[in-house]
C-alpha cells in the first residue's frame, strides 16, 4: 500500500512543479519604449482625460504593437530601476484597461463587461486574464492590486490608472516614463484632488471619491486622510472637517 501512495505521491509532485514552472513569469533585461502609447494617448485623449475610443478602434494595430512590447518585456526586478517598473506597471494597466473596451466597443460602461456570473472581489472584469506578460496569464486586478499596491507603497498610482470610467482619474495623455514619473505623479495628485467632479472640497465639509474609501489604508500610512489630501488640496481642510463621499459614475469616460 506505501508503494501504491509513494508513487501516485511522485507524479502529483511533478505535476505541481510543472504548474508552477508554468505560470513563472519571464522577465526583460531592458524596458520597452513607451513612445507608441504616447503617440496613442496624445492622439486620442484630451485636456480633460475624456478618450476618442473610435480613433483607438481605427488604431487597433498600433495599439496591439505596443501591447506586443508590454507583452514581452516584463520587469526584472534585479536590472530595472523603481521607477521604470512603476512607469511599466501603470502604462500597461492603462493601456490593457484600452485593450478591453476597444476589443467590445461600442460599450457604455466597463461594468458592462463583467462576467454573467460576476462575484465582487472574485469574479469581475478586472480579474479576467485577456493578456500575457512576460508569458503569464495577467490580469487588471494583479497588475492593481498585486503589484502596484503591494510593491510600490506609492499611493498616487490610484491617481495614475484609469478605469475607463468618468469618476476615474483622468487619463493622462502622455506616457508615465521613469525621468518624469515623480512629477508626473504630482500633477495627477494636484490635478484629481482639485477637480470639482471628483472631489468637493471646503474647509469644514469635503465630498471626496470613494477611491478614497475603496483604498483609505493606502493614503492614511503617514496619517489620517485629511493629512493626506490637505498635500495636495488648494483649499486647506480642517483636521475635525466632515467626510461624506460621492457616487461613482461608472459611464464611458468618452469624448462626445
Amino acid at each position: 500500500m506505501k508503494a501504491v501512495i509513494k508513487y501516485i505521491f511522485i507524479p502529483l509532485m511533478l505535476i505541481s512543479v510543472m504548474a508552477c514552472t508554468s505560470t513563472a513569469r519571464s522577465s526583460s533585461a531592458e524596458p520597452p519604449s513607451h513612445k507608441l502609447w504616447d503617440e496613442l494617448v496624445k492622439r486620442h485623449v484630451d485636456a480633460e482625460g475624456l478618450v476618442d475610443y473610435k480613433g483607438f478602434v481605427k488604431d487597433k494595430n498600433q495599439l496591439e504593437e505596443y501591447l506586443s512590447q508590454v507583452s514581452s518585456h516584463a520587469p526584472d526586478k534585479a536590472k530595472w530601476s523603481k521607477a521604470e517598473q512603476l512607469a511599466y506597471w501603470i502604462n500597461a494597466y492603462n493601456a490593457f484597461t484600452i485593450k478591453l473596451i476597444v476589443d467590445n466597443y461600442p460599450v457604455e460602461s466597463i461594468q458592462d463587461l463583467h462576467p454573467t456570473v460576476s462575484i465582487p472581489g472574485v469574479n469581475r472584469v478586472w480579474h479576467k486574464k485577456f493578456f500575457k506578460i512576460g508569458g503569464k496569464e495577467s490580469s487588471l486586478d494583479e497588475i492593481e492590486h498585486d503589484i502596484l499596491r503591494k510593491e510600490f507603497n506609492e499611493p498616487r498610482i490610484h491617481f495614475a490608472i484609469n478605469c475607463a470610467s468618468y469618476s476615474c482619474p483622468q487619463l493622462r495623455n502622455e506616457a508615465y516614463t521613469a525621468p518624469k514619473i515623480e512629477q508626473q505623479l504630482k500633477e495627477q495628485a494636484v490635478s484629481f484632488v482639485n477637480d470639482g467632479k471628483r472631489n468637493k472640497i471646503e474647509k469644514n465639509h469635503v465630498e471626496l471619491s470613494k477611491i478614497f474609501s475603496w483604498f483609505t489604508k493606502d493614503f492614511t500610512k503617514n496619517g489620517d486622510l485629511i493629512d493626506f489630501v490637505n498635500q495636495y488640496s488648494k483649499v486647506k481642510i480642517s483636521k475635525d472637517a466632515d467626510i461624506d463621499y460621492l457616487d461613482y459614475d461608472w459611464r464611458l469616460n468618452e469624448q462626445e
